[in-house]
């Protein structure tokens, strides 16, 4: 298992939180998407399986940072083979979030850690992305 990432001046290292079980995310399919924090500010991030793997991006186009999401949590294109701007098509690859194709140039998905270990998906926090406190709505959240 990799080693947790530092996360702070002091060194201390980051927790990981608890995201969505493993069975929720099937191949190529729906993407399971959640509330953050970047920068302190509401935004959405989603997760999706690809090639067997568990990826998660921040749920912002880097074109124009938008979500990205044509329905709820559907970001595959027709052919669910690259994640889709749905408002001006940025076309990027699942696997590194790299774009592709289309107006997004040489911008790239902002990543975000996560791991699948037994039954259950984990994301880890950073300096920039953080949970959203549990006791304490959202203002301005996004949907």
């Amino acid at each position: 298992m990799a080693e947790p990432p530092v996360d702070g001046p002091g060194g201390e290292v980051a927790a990981r939180e608890p995201l969505c079980a493993a069975a929720e995310l099937s191949e190529r399919g729906k993407a399971h998407v959640w509330d953050v924090l970047q920068w302190g500010r509401p935004a959405r991030a989603f997760a999706l399986r690809f090639d067997g793997n568990v990826v998660a991006y921040l749920n912002r186009c880097a074109h124009v940072p938008t979500e990205m999401d044509w329905q709820p949590g559907e970001f595959l294109d027709s052919d669910r083979r690259w994640i889709l701007c749905s408002i001006h098509g940025a076309s990027y690859e699942p696997r590194d979030g790299r774009c592709v194709g289309g107006p997004c140039g040489r911008g790239r998905l902002t990543a975000i850690r996560v791991e699948e270990e037994g039954a259950q998906v984990y994301w880890y926090p950073s300096r920039d992305i953080r949970p959203v406190p549990f006791d304490e709505p959202v203002p301005g959240s996004p949907r």
